[in-house]
């Protein structure tokens, strides 16, 4: 398996349970039920998620209104382009 396919299968499952958590977590939020943890929320972007939560942030209306956890969800966007940046660099590195 490539890399580039490895990264989009990644990002697909971890994008697909993030989606799924905000979801969960809204309805969480409706019935009073116990919430998921922001920091879970934010581990979950970082690890790759991130486009499934930014997704499910905009479906959902959720956590759009709270700036320090948009902060802290942009930064973990950031983290991890980042992160994959040098994945991708030390990749093709190693290819030459």
């Amino acid at each position: 398996m490539r890399l580039g396919e490895a990264i989009l299968i990644v990002y697909g499952l971890m994008s697909q349970l993030s989606f799924c958590v905000y979801g969960f977590d809204k309805l969480a939020a409706r019935q009073g039920w116990r919430r998921v943890r922001e920091r879970r929320l934010h581990w979950l972007a970082l690890l790759g998620g991130w486009p499934g939560a930014w997704l499910a942030q905009q479906v959902f209306r959720h956590k759009t209104a709270k700036a320090p956890f948009r902060r802290w969800f942009w930064l973990t966007v950031v983290l991890n382009m980042l992160v994959l940046g040098a994945v991708v660099v030390l990749n093709q590195l190693q290819r030459l």
